[in-house]
């Protein structure tokens, strides 16, 4: 198997761990602890965890609730007959204001660490409308190309309008929103799901995995953290531990980009294609 758990690891930090090493009096919170940073640190850097995710869409606002280990989205669409994933565009336009709520009531804010006056933040709820004062036609604003549009010398002709707006085929936009922890999507059709691929926050999972290729990456990062701010630990074992960590870092980030000759051939001869001549 190329993934063991992080019990397995942790088991055996521990019973390799002599009475007179460095770290041999840390704690097992201590050790669990540093080795769930260590998987976080690791699985940004060198070997990221892709998870792919079918989520509903919340038909009242047109949202997508974010999944509970999200780090960074890769790509988000819907999935057709044919088993392909066929993407949305991103479109940073698309709104996702909020209003202070009724009331101004502090609830949100009201029990965090530094509960002072100077600190409190009124509460906001959704209000994704037009805004005040905006004449509209429908749902689009009138006229809200006119002041670049090019017209065709014919008055008032409206062929050829504007080069360049709309084009291509996805099948819809999104954009995220970190502050709610939800994708905002427009399609033009019924869709009621979308399939996400992201980074996914390992150390998160209910019994992380850690890939061979890191295990030891992994070990070297626990002692690593564990002897770093120990004043009775020297100095030059510090600079050791930490020296032996980001080597046992460089070579699993070796092993985990394994690209081949085979695949640098492949990329290179792509192009290249013969037609048959007539």
């Amino acid at each position: 198997m190329q993934y063991i758990t992080l019990r397995q690891v942790l088991d055996d930090f521990i019973i390799t761990l002599d009475g007179d090493d460095y770290a041999s009096n840390a704690s097992d919170v201590a050790i669990r602890n540093f080795a769930l940073r260590g998987i976080r640190e690791l699985g940004f850097d060198v070997s990221k965890r892709i998870k792919s995710l079918k989520l509903s869409i919340n038909s009242a606002n047109n949202t997508v609730a974010l999944p509970d280990d999200f780090v960074d989205l890769i790509k988000l669409g819907v999935v057709d007959d044919d088993g392909l994933l066929y993407v949305f565009g991103q479109n940073k336009n698309l709104n996702y204001s909020r209003a202070y709520s009724t009331g101004n009531t502090t609830t949100d804010s009201s029990a965090g660490p530094l509960n002072i006056d100077d600190n409190i933040i009124l509460d906001r709820e959704d209000s994704k409308s037009a805004t005040g004062g905006v004449t509209t036609d429908g749902s689009e604003v009138t006229n809200e190309f006119d002041s670049y549009v090019f017209r065709n010398y014919v008055y008032n002709n409206s062929l050829g309008r504007l080069y360049g707006i709309g084009g291509g085929h996805l099948q819809g936009e999104y954009r995220l929103n970190l502050d709610q922890e939800r994708i905002e999507v427009s399609t033009s059709s019924g869709l009621t799901e979308v399939v996400i691929e992201y980074i996914a926050d390992e150390s998160r999972s209910t019994n992380p995995l850690v890939h061979v290729y890191l295990e030891e990456a992994l070990r070297a990062y626990m002692y690593y953290k564990l002897v770093e701010r120990k004043s009775t630990v020297p100095a030059n074992e510090k600079a050791r531990a930490r020296s032996e960590y980001y080597n046992e870092r460089r070579k699993a980030n070796a092993r985990m980009s394994n690209f081949t000759k085979e695949e640098a051939l492949k990329v290179i001869r792509k192009n290249f294609k013969q037609a048959p001549k007539h």
